[in-house]
């Protein structure tokens, strides 16, 4: 199965770069309700993931660090616990089945290692759904 049919592409993705500020990445989760964001560099590149945690940390081991003042934290100077792990285009639905269990959203990047989109863990979760429903249903149907 090629893993495009499921891509939500760069334009529809809520992404920031490491010069974004920690005020602007706490904004934009909270409006896009999301716990985690892809951070590209200037030339495209998938960088890594910023965290509604690595936030957290961040205000929690910064001394005089409140929300007024995270518009002066770059992205860049925030540690990020972990990152979620891309995969290349041409990558096998296997591939997302596996990445998915630990992360929310898998990064997808080209053969040049530019971020092209990501594959949302709803959308694995529900190609395994329909594939077992459809397995099922098949074999009900030969007995």
């Amino acid at each position: 199965m090629n893993i495009a049919f499921f891509l939500t592409p760069k334009v529809e993705v809520a992404y920031l770069t490491p010069q974004a500020t920690m005020r602007q990445a706490l904004e934009k989760m909270e409006y896009h309700r999301y716990t985690a964001i892809p951070i590209i560099d200037d030339e495209g590149m998938y960088i890594g993931t910023i965290t509604e945690g690595d936030l957290l940390w961040k205000l929690k081991n910064t001394p005089d660090l409140n929300f007024k003042n995270t518009s002066k934290i770059l992205l860049e100077g925030i540690s990020r616990k972990m990152d979620n792990k891309p995969v290349y285009i041409d990558s096998n639905i296997e591939d997302l089945i596996f990445l998915s269990i630990n992360q929310n959203f898998v990064p997808v990047v080209d053969d040049q290692n530019i971020f092209i989109g990501i594959i949302k863990r709803s959308e694995i979760i529900d190609y395994c759904y329909k594939s077992l429903f459809i397995e099922k249903n098949k074999n009900v149907l030969t007995l």
